[in-house]
């Protein structure tokens, strides 16, 4: 398996976007549409944000997660953003998830930037376990408390 970014893998674009957007998008409600989501997926980079890496094996996409500047409005002096982390079902608990959040946390530091934060509804435990810093527990508006993490890229692995 090696990790790379998406934007070397244009073929790759629908899958991932299908696989955000039914894992991501339709829980949130946001009323972003499947193009919308290709849209997005379409214009990621490799040096500036948005960013998106997946995983691949034998030319099947296992796994993504990407690199937003921002990932939470009300908090807008954290940046930039682990998120949407991925891994299709059957490839997980093989590792695929953490080798994806280390190469994300390679990217951030390429770039200059000394801490990576990330948001979760429910997987606080995951992320402490692999060296994140809890931040604090923020209210989204909709009665959701979203916890905030973040790792200093420049101690990591």
């Amino acid at each position: 398996m090696h990790i790379d970014f998406l934007s070397n893998h244009p073929q790759k674009i629908k899958e991932v976007s299908e696989m955000i957007y039914q894992e991501f998008v339709l829980k949130t409600e946001s009323g972003l549409t499947f193009d919308d989501v290709v849209k997005h997926f379409s214009n990621t980079k490799h040096n500036e944000f948005p960013i998106t890496l997946v995983a691949l094996e034998n030319g099947e996409c296992l796994g993504t997660v990407s690199i937003f500047e921002n990932d939470l409005k009300i908090r807008g002096m954290y940046r930039p953003w682990l998120a949407s982390l991925y891994t299709k079902p059957e490839y997980r608990s093989i590792g695929i998830g953490q080798r994806l959040v280390a190469r994300t946390i390679d990217v951030a530091k390429d770039l200059g930037f000394k801490e990576l934060y990330l948001r979760t509804e429910d997987s606080s435990d995951y992320y402490r376990k692999l060296g994140w810093t809890f931040v604090e527990t923020v209210s989204d508006g909709k009665n959701e408390n979203i916890d905030v993490f973040k790792i200093n890229c420049m101690e990591s692995n």
